[in-house]
């Protein structure tokens, strides 16, 4: 991974550009009754300015839709990759493609993690405004619209991948086709003969969760399968919760034959708690997760899972990214990666009891 330390002259007071507004830097200064060096701290990120006159400051520049004109404004040559949570292999295909587009582009990466945290702080914020980089996608993440505002008038250019919840249709985001993964995950185990098949969610606060869980239900109903809520599970997306909540499914005293996982992740877990209670897989009950990482090839049996395209999901988005960086307006702002079912050994019709 590229790695360089920039450093940058600070810009002047009487250096600042007046934006798309009608106000100059000047005149927000009079407005707001600071300094015009104040008001260049503000918009440099800078720390050393009382939280109560950042706040006046910056609903000002809101009001007046001040923006920087980029001509005039140095933006670093590196690319800021924040993750809400840095923890598994799902994050390493990510990065994977977010740096193969920064190498091509000859950028800098730098990645940061807000402890499993979906909104983003204010002082990750002001780090943003003084590094000044060529563009920020936020994976999961989301900002709040006075956090966009400030981004947007330092002409910061941002991408959401993979949306927690709806980032509204005037941000950029990338994302995949959950519902069709979950109907279609769904739908193999019901043509495989399966009709007791349980869940295993991710947190119903996330879109991508719900949406599959959304699949998930229309391919029961299309089947004329009656959905039984008993059968479902919420998760966090990790290991630990599908071994927790695979051990309640798997010792249900009609247990489901086939368990759809939120992801490959709780798919190993329920994998472990299977073989804790001496069952098979597929032969006790069929497997189906979700993203298709390289580990699904690897566990035995090989997981049948839905493919979220994740390398090309982070590789869209940092298109996207430069392209808005470079003043491009694309002909729509959400786009989402189709998903595929892949199908491998954790699957098979059920055993009759």
């Amino acid at each position: 991974m590229n790695s360089s330390t920039v450093q940058k002259k600070q810009t002047s007071a009487s250096q600042e550009p007046s934006g798309a507004g009608t106000a100059t830097l000047a005149e927000i200064a009079r407005e707001a009754g600071v300094s015009a060096p104040t008001v260049s701290k503000v918009l440099n990120g800078r720390a050393d300015v009382a939280p109560a006159t950042r706040e006046r400051v910056e609903e000002l520049l809101r009001r007046h839709g001040y923006q920087r004109r980029r001509a005039n404004t140095t933006a670093i040559p590196l690319l800021e990759l924040v993750f809400h949570e840095l923890d598994s292999s799902w994050s390493m295909e990510v990065i994977r493609g977010v740096e193969n587009v920064a190498r091509e582009e000859g950028l800098s990466l730098v990645l940061s993690e807000h402890a499993g945290q979906l909104s983003i702080g204010q002082s990750w914020v002001d780090g943003v405004l003084a590094r000044r980089p060529t563009g920020v996608i936020l994976v999961l993440s989301g900002l709040d619209a006075a956090q966009r505002a400030q981004l947007t008038s330092r002409d910061i250019p941002f991408v959401v991948m993979d949306p927690a919840g709806d980032p509204g249709d005037d941000v950029p985001a990338i994302g995949a086709t959950n519902w069709q993964g979950g109907l279609a995950a769904t739908r193999h185990l019901l043509e495989l003969g399966h009709r007791r098949i349980g869940v295993i969610a991710g947190p119903a606060g996330m879109m991508c969760s719900r949406a599959r869980i959304d699949g998930y239900r229309a391919a029961l109903e299309t089947a004329g399968v009656a959905f039984d809520p008993a059968l479902i599970r919420e998760g966090t997306f990790h290991h630990e919760s599908g071994h927790t909540a695979g051990l309640e499914l798997l010792g249900l005293p009609d247990r489901p034959t086939a368990v759809f996982a939120g992801n490959d992740l709780q798919a190993l877990g329920l994998y472990e708690a299977a073989r804790e209670m001496g069952l098979r897989i597929p032969d006790d009950v069929s497997v189906v997760g979700f993203d298709d990482l390289p580990l699904a090839r690897w566990v035995g049996p090989p997981l049948t899972t839905v493919r979220q395209p994740l390398v090309e999901m982070a590789e869209a988005a940092a298109r996207l990214t430069l392209d808005l960086a470079r003043g491009k307006r694309p002909a729509t702002l959400r786009m989402d990666l189709a998903t595929s079912l892949v199908v491998r050994s954790s699957t098979a019709a059920p055993a009759e009891r």
